[in-house]
């Protein structure tokens, strides 16, 4: 039974996910309000009054900006220049949308923060009232992310390092819909986007130049240097490494036999190591930097646990592997049952069982 007396704070961007989100929770709760943020990298600012004459509760402007640069602009930065592939979007949902966006929306009285993410928290009997959509287990002890419903739409891979007491504190009205349904709903409900486009993957880079972005941001000077194959033969220049990730084809630019792609990026030596797609392939990946919020009473060790028969998503787009993880507390190895393509450090490997998601680490 869904507490009516909870106070909700729903996060909007202004689009159609997340005006349903909150024409749903206005159904279910007596207290709600809402809350619209900015990073500083907005074309536009949108007019809130649109969005509380639509939706008949107040929305509040918070700016985010300074938490924004340091947390998801720099360690973007920072990763690139480090030879790493950065996942912003997901450094953005830990320490922005449920870190400092989480802090505010409690600062102001809420109990719980909703967004309109594609995702399913289970929560068991003492968090029933905290949202309604997500699946009730009176055997379990934690609140734990699975999939959403819709498998064109699940967002689950980019929460995947929410701790457990995040999740406690969210909610997802749109866990058991699909994007045709929210369409439907918003159309019939009468609703106007006031955010038209769907958010991007990297929302503060415009028109997905990183490279360009990041030259600018540092003040960079590109520092050219060599192209080498698998044996170490010099077969051309590029114009600086922070333009490349592991698996990119684009930009290389060096005739042969085959395309080449990016195999690995030496920082130290200033040295582009191409392959072909056939050498992309690797068996196995390390990981860093992990959240676990798989078994309830599992304690991580230093001794190695072995999990098998785990499904790993080396990125978003990945259908995911069947895989042998071995966990400790500083990390693990993840032993994949078949060849994956493109194994790519400063990602994240995020780790399922069936619908839920076990954790999440940084690949290495």
């Amino acid at each position: 039974m869904i507490n009516k007396n909870k106070i909700v704070a729903v996060a909007l961007s202004g689009g159609v996910d997340s005006l349903a989100s909150g024409h749903l929770l206005k159904q279910k709760y007596k207290h709600i309000f809402g809350i619209h943020f900015t990073t500083g990298y907005e074309r536009e600012i949108i007019d809130l009054s649109l969005i509380e004459k639509q939706l008949g509760f107040p929305v509040t402007r918070i700016d985010l900006s300074e938490e924004f640069e340091k947390k998801v602009v720099t360690y973007f930065i920072d990763t690139y220049l480090h030879g790493k592939t950065p996942n912003p979007c997901m450094i953005c949902n830990k320490f922005i949308k449920f870190g400092a966006l989480l802090n505010h929306a409690m600062d102001m009285g809420a109990d719980y923060i909703a967004t309109g993410h594609y995702a399913n928290i289970v929560k068991p009997v003492e968090f029933r009232e905290c949202g309604g959509t997500g699946t009730i287990n009176k055997h379990n002890r934690k609140c734990y992310l699975e999939k959403g419903d819709d498998p064109l739409k699940d967002q689950s891979y980019f929460l995947a390092m929410l701790s457990e007491a995040q999740l406690q504190k969210i909610i997802f009205p749109l866990a058991r819909m699909n994007k045709k349904e929210v369409k439907k709903f918003v159309k019939a409900e009468n609703l106007m986007p006031v955010h038209k486009s769907e958010s991007q993957d990297i929302c503060f880079i415009h028109d997905n130049d990183f490279a360009e972005f990041i030259q600018k941001k540092e003040k960079l000077d590109p520092l050219p240097g060599d192209i080498v194959d698998m044996d170490d033969n010099i077969v051309g220049t590029h114009k600086g490494l922070h333009q490349f990730t592991i698996g990119q084809r684009r930009g290389i630019n060096c005739p042969a036999e085959e395309a080449y792609y990016v195999q690995s990026i030496d920082m130290k030596n200033n040295l582009l190591k191409v392959c072909f797609k056939k050498d992309l392939l690797k068996k196995s990946l390390r990981f860093t930097d992990f959240v676990w919020n798989g078994e309830d009473n599992l304690q991580i060790s230093d001794q190695t646990i072995v999990f098998r028969d785990i499904l790993t998503k080396i990125r978003y787009s990945h259908k995911g592997g069947l895989s042998t993880l071995h966990l400790n507390k500083n990390g693990g190895e993840v032993v994949f049952d078949e060849l994956q393509n493109a194994v790519t450090p400063g990602q994240a490997a995020v780790f399922y069982k069936a619908r839920r998601v076990l954790g999440a680490g940084i690949i290495q």
